[in-house]
């Protein structure tokens, strides 16, 4: 059994979930009310199973495993040995997530990020230890300054899952249940966990069927990226000058721009270094879109009047830019969000 710290308690539920219905022990970093919450009734996870109309629900005080809550100040990390980022990129910019973040670092805790936004800490594996110029990309940079980048790895956080505005805040739905797919880290140690969770959760059964979402483990620290491609296309497109749109209509509003910058964002991953086993096709995203009927979480956090959101448009345009490569449609993506959080600050 393994004991995993998960930083967030909306999207970090979902993994947290699979991991208590796969037997291990979660304990879910976030606000004092959440935290209440969940201790008191568990969470709750709505899930669609193949071929079902409707969702299923998940309760974690009905898995085997074990889930609690707790605030960052409260934290005993002295019996973690992993740890899940799912919080949003500028959270850890809070004084009290800092100091809890670089207490893991300097423990050497193996370390999963299911962020859109990959930890500068990542970004040393594929770039070397010349990430300085990225640092402005990010809310909280220093944050990751004391890690080994070995002991940090990255996961495309492909499923996509909303908390119903209507339902207490210990409610997860999820509205596309695809998989985590996680490059392995540079520890070997550390890989191991993860392929014991990957094992663990895809052996999961609901009353002898299969549940889907599962944690794939694959040995390029590429795949990850593929999700680059998807966020440009569709999350950030989401955000418009005027009402946010759906990720839905980002995308197949023009198809042929859509699968222009999404080409572009493939071949910039490759020039790093993928290979194209690495990237998810164009036309199987364009499907799973089709699905995707509601804004992206960035869209609705700028609607809501959020100043920080994050920024991986912005990530992908100093990548390119380091490297003689320029594209017209992300440029405008990057001003009209710069103007958006502008005007909400």
């Amino acid at each position: 059994m393994q004991n995993v710290l998960v930083f967030g308690a909306s999207y970090g539920s979902l993994f947290a979930m699979k991991l208590v219905m796969a037997g291990h022990a979660v304990t879910l970093v976030c606000r004092d009310d959440e935290a209440d919450l969940i201790n008191r009734k568990g969470t709750e996870v709505r899930l669609p199973l193949r071929g079902d109309a409707d969702v299923t629900i998940f309760r974690s005080g009905d898995q085997p495993g074990s889930l609690a809550a707790t605030t960052p100040v409260a934290v005993d990390t002295s019996n973690t040995t992993l740890v899940i980022f799912a919080m949003q990129e500028p959270q850890y910019s809070a004084p009290e997530i800092e100091q809890l973040v670089k207490t893991i670092a300097m423990q050497g805790l193996p370390c999963l990020s299911i962020m859109n936004m990959p930890p500068l800490a990542y970004m040393r594996r594929i770039l070397g230890d010349d990430t300085g110029a990225l640092a402005p990309c990010y809310a909280a940079p220093r944050v990751w300054d004391h890690f080994d980048p070995d002991l940090v790895t990255l996961c495309s956080p492909d499923p996509q899952a909303v908390r119903p505005p209507d339902q207490p805040l210990n409610v997860l739905r999820v509205g596309l249940a695809t998989n985590f797919k996680a490059a392995v880290f540079g520890n070997p140690a550390a890989t191991t966990i993860l392929r014991e969770l990957e094992r663990d959760i895809a052996a999961t059964r609901f009353n002898g069927r299969d549940v889907p979402v599962k944690l794939r483990v694959h040995e390029s620290v590429y795949v990850p990226l593929a999700k680059w491609s998807m966020l440009l296309t569709g999350n950030y497109r989401a955000i418009t000058r005027a009402d946010p749109r759906s990720i839905c209509d980002a995308v197949h509003t023009d198809l042929e721009a859509s699968q222009s910058i999404y080409s572009w964002t493939q071949d910039l991953v490759a020039f790093l270094g993928a290979s194209p086993e690495d990237h998810v096709p164009f036309a199987k995203y364009a499907k799973a879109a089709e699905s995707l009927v509601n804004p992206s979480s960035a869209a609705r956090a700028i609607a809501a009047g959020a100043h920080q959101i994050e920024r991986v448009d912005k990530l992908i345009q100093r990548i390119a830019r380091t490297h003689g490569r320029h594209n017209h449609e992300l440029d405008q993506i990057v001003t009209i969000v710069d103007d958006a959080l502008a005007a909400n600050a």
